[in-house]
């Protein structure tokens, strides 16, 4: 019977607790029907790079059909697909616009990106790049046999490329290499794989090298002081 009666007076101090009616005092509560959420809107700013127009020469000729757009002019012709987020406008006076067609982060990422896709578009056909690079090691060497570069580059045997279409290489003094063509992207990708057969150490510099490139150089460990 004892046990039974301390029991109760545990549950009831248990409620009471949980109610907040110990020490005399008391909790009221309110039934909560709708909880509400606030909805706020991104707003991406606008690239700095994709707000700026593309003047178009008057060699150049642009075909626009939708989202895809094709650019011909005297060194060659380039087209471009463009993602929905993005839409190209073509004004009177020539110019190209590339413009957000939503508003949100991968659109304002897509705007500066192929803006500038398209600008090395017309510059491309229009009057080219190139990239340059340079042999640096005794008896690194290359040279032209048809439609094949070949490179001395310390290996037990020379190393052998195909030149892709649209692209133009040409050798100075058999260290200096000048890639050119009118598809920058293509360009950058040959070049790299020409640099990836050895790429410069930092010790003492040897390897193939972008011209412009600064290689930063490691001092060479020490002999043993006596």
């Amino acid at each position: 019977m004892a046990s039974s009666v301390t029991s109760s007076l545990h549950t009831c101090n248990l409620q009471s607790v949980f109610l907040g009616e110990r020490n005399g005092l008391s909790v009221s509560s309110v039934p909560v029907n709708r909880v509400g959420f606030l909805k706020k809107t991104i707003e991406c700013k606008e690239s700095r790079i994709g707000k700026q127009p593309i003047e178009v020469p008057k060699n150049v000729t642009i075909t626009l059909e939708g989202q895809d757009l094709k650019v011909k002019g005297p060194l060659g012709e380039l087209a471009l697909s463009y993602p929905r987020e993005v839409k190209v406008e073509r004004e009177e006076d020539g110019i190209i616009r590339v413009r957000k067609a939503v508003e949100t982060r991968r659109a304002n990422q897509m705007h500066g990106l192929f803006r500038t896709l398209t600008d090395n578009m017309v510059v491309g056909v229009s009057k080219g790049f190139d990239k340059r690079l340079q042999l640096i090691g005794v008896g690194y060497r290359a040279m032209l046999e048809g439609k094949d570069l070949v490179l001395s580059l310390g290996f037990s045997h020379p190393v052998r490329m195909t030149i892709p279409d649209g692209i133009q290489v040409k050798v100075e003094d058999n260290t200096r290499i000048v890639v050119s063509g009118y598809d920058k992207s293509a360009i950058g990708q040959f070049a790299a794989s020409i640099r990836k057969w050895r790429p410069p150490e930092p010790y003492k510099g040897k390897g193939v090298k972008y011209a412009d490139e600064i290689i930063r150089r490691k001092e060479g460990k020490a002999g043993k002081k006596k």
